[in-house]
């Protein structure tokens, strides 16, 4: 389905009808030239719609994101409008899971002396519930919080075990203070243990891999796929980056002249700066990017200001109809690539996947970062990709 189809242009000049923009938003001009947005959706064998204001006080951009968020909700089994509704009575009698969120957040933030963790935190709980943080938090019920945490479950479970122990901390502290009552919908010993399946221990340890001999094929398709979430895939493959590397890149950390993307080393997992070689396929996803720029960050989410959610490239290798197949585990594939099928030396393909050294001798003696080897590398990886093999 085509998308983003109006342009500024457009809803400026737009006369009396409705427009559709895509994903379910529309521009409706009345006759007296008064415009507004509604968004459409399917529920329950009807199509309702929600009003998301007048052109006036909601732009193009945020009635995108007002669409796409309420989209989302439809996704976990909630009603926009009636959770609309919801929210504007909280006002009055109650809070939102989003304002209890945010109150434990502040009241906690001072624990976590580490910056990473708090802000995995306040990402969780503002862009990973999203779907619930506009609820009543005293509606909030289990099938509220399984509406979260099956997307996550089984895709990436070290990061759903962590959203339910927040969701779960959250409804203790509104209980506490008296926003709620009952037990909580979250608690996992006796409640969400019989409702949703045990992780593998091994979980953690390990990522479903595509074989590389079947990546060129589905390189092939994921560049047909279009969207934002396709792109940073592509782009997460094509430099064997991690997930939470990829999606948090912002475009302070190009260096175009140089073809480097530098990332700091607070978000990198040893810690320790990272460079990236940016080969041509990837300095062309980032100049389609750019042309589309509305955010400090390459891959923007729905929500303004906050980067595409961990979960949107796993939906695209779903929807693309791959199964077992983690978007980590592509750096598996990588790897095996590297070890099956060049003659790059192992520290180089180490170093390319921010690996760190483990024999101290080896370390000594590579003191740099290999980057010339690893544009080689990573330009035969793209070659690679690029060609069907039988």
């Amino acid at each position: 389905m085509a998308y983003q189809r109006l342009t500024a242009a457009k809803v400026r000049t737009a006369g009396p009808g409705v427009y559709p923009d895509g994903l379910g938003l529309y521009l409706c001009v009345s006759d007296s030239g008064s415009k507004s947005w509604i968004y459409r959706f399917s529920w329950q064998g009807r199509r309702p719609e929600m009003g998301l204001g007048s052109l006036i006080d909601v732009s193009l951009a945020d009635a995108r994101e007002a669409a796409l968020e309420a989209r989302r909700q439809v996704k976990a089994g909630i009603n926009p409008i009636d959770a609309k509704r919801a929210s504007k009575s909280a006002g009055v009698a109650g809070k939102t899971f989003g304002d209890a969120a945010d109150a434990f957040f502040a009241a906690k933030q001072s624990e976590y002396s580490n910056a990473k963790y708090r802000e995995m935190t306040r990402l969780a709980l503002t862009r990973t519930v999203a779907a619930i943080r506009p609820l009543p938090v005293d509606r909030v019920d289990t099938e509220a919080v399984l509406s979260v945490l099956r997307p996550l479950w089984l895709e990436t479970p070290k990061t759903a075990r962590r959203v339910r122990e927040k969701i779960e901390a959250v409804l203790d502290y509104a209980s506490v203070h008296k926003l709620r009552e009952g037990d909580n919908p979250a608690r996992w010993r006796g409640h969400l243990e019989h409702l949703l399946p045990r992780h593998d221990k091994r979980a953690n340890g390990h990522h479903a891999a595509l074989p590389y001999k079947d990546a060129p094929g589905f390189f092939a398709q994921l560049g047909g796929v279009e969207g934002v979430a396709p792109r940073a895939l592509e782009f997460t493959i094509l430099t064997a980056a991690r997930t939470g590397e990829a999606l948090g890149a912002q475009w302070a950390e190009f260096d175009f002249d140089e073809k480097l993307w530098v990332i700091p080393k607070g978000r990198m997992k040893g810690a320790k700066e990272h460079r990236v070689p940016l080969i041509p396929r990837v300095l062309e996803i980032l100049e389609e990017m750019q042309r589309h720029r509305v955010s400090d960050y390459v891959f923007p989410g729905r929500n303004r200001g906050q980067p595409l959610s961990h979960i949107a490239m796993a939906h695209v290798i779903r929807r693309m109809g791959v199964e077992g197949v983690t978007v980590h585990g592509f750096r598996s594939t990588f790897r095996d690539w590297c070890g099956d099928c060049t003659k790059f030396p192992r520290d180089v393909a180490e170093s390319a996947l921010a690996h760190s050294i483990r024999s101290e001798v080896e370390a000594a003696y590579r003191r740099g970062d290999a980057l010339q080897k690893r544009r080689e590398l990573m330009d035969a990886w793209a070659d690679y990709l690029g060609t069907q093999h039988e």
